[in-house]
């Protein structure tokens, strides 16, 4: 089944993934490739539209980022943003040059002033606060381009060539701090592009079931499932595509959660799949042993599962794939190409070099977390499972700061579970996207009874989030706070301090390590 598809030219911006999850809210199937994609390329999509993303580069120096000028005769009607309007306005004709001496250059959240018979501002209020990244400036307009946003500062905001279809804005619709924003990305597709929004879940579930089947053939898949939510969701989408050709095997590393493996294995009982549990505990704390450094906790876990899985596939027969729930978030972070490594992810950058299997299968690749539950839905996957708390597949080796043994993952898992139960009775859990404790390595001096203690001090995360690309941490109760910390010092041996984590991403991760 096909889709009518807007395409997002990526020219390296902080934001550029969530340029593409707003145009899928907007029910439009779209997708992100490399500036440097031929045009031949480009057309055999049909876009109905194209996005040039925003990025760090200066557009008038000879080593940025441009694309092929054939582009410009297409007739697809183009909406660029930040670097991209700086893109359009440099190769159409206009001059674009660093800001002096600060005039003209933006950072944050900046009052906009629109003109609101531009199609790409109709119905908006004539003024609103957009969030601008920019230190170059549009000196000189294209001709057949009028100015159509300002702000005090700057008075080149935004440029429209409503007879080709071009526009262009300094600022960045796609963060959530640009008032509006979703409705301004939602005009240049639907008023502009003339799209019709027909792209859903349910259209996505049978498109993935198809391509699924089309490319395993009649393989067999070998599924790593964590019971976490992207591994449950690839699960029930690949029984539904292959039934039994799919293996499913849950490697509990030592690393879980309290009781997790056993609610993990229980959960899928029910399923008519294959399933393998396999206790690896004393395997894993081998190998990481000593470690401390989270980017090679991370890739040894990576290697180590990938080890498992193919001594598994090996005991039970040929298997031709290895399949993964790896999401979007996963990918992006991980970096690719020129793209920063925030950190490696065991299923994406933590892979080894040699992968006996001819291919790896990730169904969810390109979807985000919340698109991953509404899919887990339409699979008809229990709501316990489909709206489970994010856990990384690393575990609690990057929640265990430092070298890590049993004893401090069984303290964890102690104090991690207390956490989550006292949330639970109040409620407060309904209001967080993730939240979980951290062991530090850092021990302070306490007094407990008429004893000195010196203990480990444990952290206290938890965050609010649409897409987990960004998240504010989350305003718990003080009194809900104290009796986490009561409770916690009081029944978890080896912790006599806690703290909690008021920091935003960004500039922090969700996750410590």
């Amino acid at each position: 089944m096909s889709h009518e598809t807007v395409i997002i030219l990526d020219f390296g911006g902080q934001y550029n993934q969530l340029i593409a999850r707003r145009v899928r809210e907007c029910q439009i199937y779209c997708e992100v490739l490399p500036c440097t994609t031929p045009l031949e390329e480009l057309k055999a999509r049909n876009p109905i539209g194209i996005i040039f993303t925003g990025g760090p580069n200066s557009v008038y120096l000879e080593t940025s980022p441009q694309v092929d000028p054939a582009l410009f005769t297409w007739g697809v009607p183009i909406l660029g943003i930040c670097y991209g309007c700086q893109l359009l306005a440099h190769t159409l004709g206009g001059q674009v040059t660093e800001a002096q001496d600060g005039a003209a250059r933006e950072y944050g959240k900046t009052v906009t002033y629109y003109d609101t018979s531009c199609p790409l501002f109709r119905g908006l209020p004539e003024t609103g606060v957009s969030w601008m990244s920019h230190g170059d400036y549009m000196a000189k307009v294209p001709a057949g381009f009028s100015l159509t946003a300002r702000s005090d500062a700057c008075p080149n905001v935004a440029i429209a060539d409503e007879a080709r279809g071009f526009y262009g804005v300094q600022f960045h619709p796609e963060v959530n701090h640009t008032e509006h924003g979703l409705q301004i990305l939602r005009n240049f597709l639907y008023e502009i592009c003339g799209a019709a929004g027909d792209w859903t879940m349910g259209d996505y579930k049978q498109t993935a079931i198809a391509a699924i089947r089309e490319k395993v053939g009649d393989g067999r898949v070998l599924l790593a499932l964590s019971g976490g939510v992207d591994s449950s969701v690839a699960a029930a989408l690949l029984a539904e595509a292959i039934g039994s050709q799919l293996t499913c095997v849950f490697v509990d590393h030592g690393l879980m959660r309290l009781h997790e493996g056993d609610e993990v294995e229980a959960a899928f009982a029910q399923w008519e799949l294959q399933f393998i549990r396999v206790n690896a505990e004393d395997r894993f704390l081998v190998r990481l042993a000593g470690e401390s450094e989270p980017e090679r906790k991370r890739k040894i876990i990576g290697e180590e599962f990938i080890r498992v899985f193919e001594e598994e596939s090996q005991k039970i027969g040929a298997v031709d794939f290895l399949a993964q729930g790896t999401i979007y978030p996963d990918v992006i972070e991980s970096g690719a190409g020129d793209a920063a490594v925030i950190k490696s992810h065991h299923n994406v950058g933590g892979l080894p070099d040699c992968v006996d299997f001819k291919e790896i299968l990730e169904p969810l690749r390109m979807l985000f977390k919340d698109e991953v539950r509404q899919l887990g839905r339409e699979l008809g996957l229990p709501e316990y499972l489909v709206a489970r708390q994010p856990f990384p597949g690393p575990g609690l080796a990057i929640r265990i700061i430092g070298d890590i043994t049993k004893e401090k993952a069984d303290t964890l898992r102690e104090a991690d579970f207390i956490f989550h139960e006292e949330l639970a009775k109040t409620g407060e859990d309904r209001n967080l996207s993730q939240y979980f404790a951290v062991l530090t390595n850092t021990r302070s001096v306490g007094v407990m009874g008429d004893g000195r203690t010196y203990d480990y001090t444990l952290a206290l995360r938890a965050v609010s989030t649409a897409d987990f690309m960004t998240a504010d941490w989350a305003r718990i109760p003080y009194e809900t706070l104290d009796r986490i910390s009561t409770r916690i010092v009081n029944e978890v041996p080896g912790i006599n301090r806690i703290v909690y984590d008021i920091t935003s991403k960004p500039p922090a991760t969700i996750e410590w390590e």
